[in-house]
């Protein structure tokens, strides 16, 4: 489990899992969405490729977004386990509803509208897209999903 790409809905806990697992074992962890740029645009794609190019250069790194009609040529080869953190879409939603309130957040009440239709058509154009991208770059990386906080500690106590 040295390279790790970390998937899932929005709201659905990817960025804490993948802090907590970094914490476990040690690795770097790289959050896509810390990484691309809020004011970036279609123009900036080739930068941003470039970073992640240089961000999964190293031997051991968990890496924490979706981003895969961008990364995923990149990150998936190199991945040795991807991890999909695969909750409700009631959890997502509530979970960004409720993380625009705390405080040092990043993530803002004028994009909420956006994010939670986002959270409601994932499983209807996102998964699959993602779901394609996975096979056709990293068809034999082995995929664990996890639905639950049992599931969820569960995997992170085997990391000890």
């Amino acid at each position: 489990m040295s390279r790790v790409v970390v998937l899932g809905c929005a709201g659905g806990g990817k960025t804490t899992f993948a802090r907590r697992l970094g914490e476990r074992t040690g690795a770097p962890v790289i959050c896509l969405d810390a990484v691309w740029q809020p004011h970036w645009g279609k123009d900036d794609v080739p930068a941003f490729r470039t970073l992640m190019k240089e961000l999964h250069a190293g031997e051991t790194w968990i890496s924490d977004g979706n981003f895969a009609q961008a990364t995923f040529d990149i990150r998936l080869p190199r991945a040795t386990l991807v991890i999909w953190i695969d909750r409700p879409r009631i959890f997502c939603a509530w979970h960004a509803i409720t993380r625009v309130f705390q405080s040092g957040e990043e993530h803002r009440i004028g994009s909420l509208a956006k994010v939670l239709r986002f959270i409601w058509n994932f499983d209807r154009i996102n998964r699959p897209l993602i779901e394609a991208q996975r096979i056709a770059h990293g068809p034999d990386v082995p995929v664990r999903r996890l639905t639950n906080d049992r599931e969820i500690a569960a995997f992170l106590s085997s990391c000890d």
